[in-house]
């Protein structure tokens, strides 16, 4: 699709589904600024910050984020993977969505995508605009909305968002995005319909500064592929499972953590893998490509009356099964590389949202 270049902006901007559902979907894009503290959280009051903090350009304001962040020693693992995978600089990466001026890319984006954490609103006020959702992470997202003034923007989140707190949260999120000016659509969508074989439900409201706007939720399709099609042919020995771990996964007693073999597998979730926790894959023994050090490792055992083994799913099959391309590079450790696919977007369920907004004119 050859649609023009678009520039784009995202917070809790994870290792890019966005991103991802433009280059398949063939848009040149610009990225005006993304942003992620990598799962590290540091708490500090603004007494710690200059004085004269808020009038400092960004540039100035991320050195100082990014220091403070530094001083937990923990690296910015989401950091390394979007860098790795996307075309960006230093310049244009934020630390933490709390500290940045969004009054300096004023009109400078088309599209702004993220998704804050569902946190509890401390204060119910009259308005239930955006003063009332000072002290959430959700405030900035919809602050930056004001000050950028995209043409569009993306929130995604889990279902539970609209009725988290009797519903009173999403009252409060729903009049805020309208106070903004922005008119809104909404809708719960779920990745197995749109070509994932993922039962992964999330909420995704669309909002556009052109009130005239008509914008329609993509189609359901057909699902017409299982686990099984995203498979690798063969991975690495480190992901096959010994005695515990097989007795766990094939255990009816655990088929509430862990499942075997599902052709449509459960939503992925940053702790996938661990613990046994997600869907796992039983293979008939196979002289082929169960080789000698797998043999050494994994517990060959019976399930389903069937004689063989169980394994993970590896980082690329999780990747896959959030609809991201085998040209996205793996390059954080094992458990960062599971957390970051199970926390991301379905990069399939983007590409339709992306291609109706299209269709409306709106970019």
């Amino acid at each position: 699709m050859d649609m023009g270049s678009l520039r784009i902006a995202t917070v809790f901007s994870g290792i890019g589904a966005f991103e991802q559902a433009l280059q398949k979907l063939d848009i040149a894009y610009d990225i005006v600024f993304a942003c992620d503290t990598g799962e590290r959280y540091v708490e500090f009051g603004t007494d710690s910050l200059p004085t004269d903090f808020d009038k400092l350009p960004n540039s100035k304001r991320e050195k100082i984020i990014s220091a403070i962040y530094d001083k937990t020693k923990k690296p910015n693992y989401v950091k390394q993977s979007y860098f790795a995978n996307y075309k960006i600089t230093n310049n244009k990466w934020f630390t933490d969505i709390r500290y940045i001026n969004g009054e300096e890319y004023k009109g400078k984006v088309d599209i702004f995508v993220g998704g804050s954490p569902c946190q509890s609103f401390s204060a119910i006020g009259k308005r239930k605009g955006l003063k009332d959702t000072r002290g959430t992470l959700f405030y900035d997202y919809a602050r930056l909305i004001n000050e950028i003034e995209p043409k569009v923007f993306i929130f995604e989140n889990v279902p539970g968002m609209l009725n988290h707190d009797n519903g009173k949260t999403w009252d409060i999120i729903r009049n805020t995005f309208e106070e903004l000016g922005y008119k809104l659509f909404y809708k719960v969508l779920n990745a197995k319909d749109y070509g994932i074989p993922q039962d992964r439900k999330r909420l995704f409201v669309v909002g556009f500064r052109d009130k005239k706007v008509k914008f329609n939720f993509p189609n359901e399709k057909e699902l017409t592929t299982s686990m099984f099609d995203y498979l690798e042919p063969k991975v690495e020995t480190k992901h096959y499972l010994g005695k515990k771990g097989f007795e766990f996964v094939t255990s009816p007693k655990y088929r509430n953590r862990a499942k075997l073999n599902s052709k449509i597998i459960r939503t992925q979730k940053a702790n996938q893998q661990f613990n046994w926790n997600g869907d796992f894959v039983f293979e008939k023994l196979d002289k082929n490509k169960h080789t000698p050090d797998i043999l050494q490792r994994a517990y060959i055992g019976k399930w389903e009356g069937k004689t063989g083994v169980c394994r993970q799913l590896s980082y690329r099959e999780c990747l896959r099964l959030m609809g991201f391309s085998d040209n996205f590079k793996i390059v954080v450790p094992n458990v960062q590389a599971y957390r970051q696919a199970g926390n991301s977007i379905v990069v399939n369920v983007l590409e339709e949202l992306i291609k109706q907004i299209y269709e409306v004119k709106a970019l």
